[in-house]
């Protein structure tokens, strides 16, 4: 890739575009904890025995899943920027 080709040039309407989905799950697990997160996206891979592999196993196979994870990702960003916390 070069330097006029960037990835966010690429996709620049997309906020997600460039982060991993092991990431927004990292982030949300520091922020909100295995608990507080099984409670605001019911699934039970975060609520039995909740653990990154098999939750990143079980949003690669359920799409719905994963855009309810991605959502709520989006939306502690939105969040921390408009209070300019950026620490998680």
């Amino acid at each position: 890739m070069d330097k006029e080709n960037t990835p966010y040039k690429e996709q620049p309407n997309n906020p997600l575009h460039g982060v991993k989905l092991v990431t927004i799950l990292e982030v949300l697990v520091k922020h909100y904890g295995w608990e507080r997160l099984a409670m605001k996206i019911n699934i039970n891979c975060f609520k039995s025995d909740p653990s990154i592999k098999s939750s990143l196993t079980f949003l690669r196979k359920t799409q719905w899943a994963r855009d309810k994870v991605e959502q709520l990702y989006l939306d502690l960003e939105k969040k921390k920027n408009k209070t300019g916390n950026n620490k998680t």
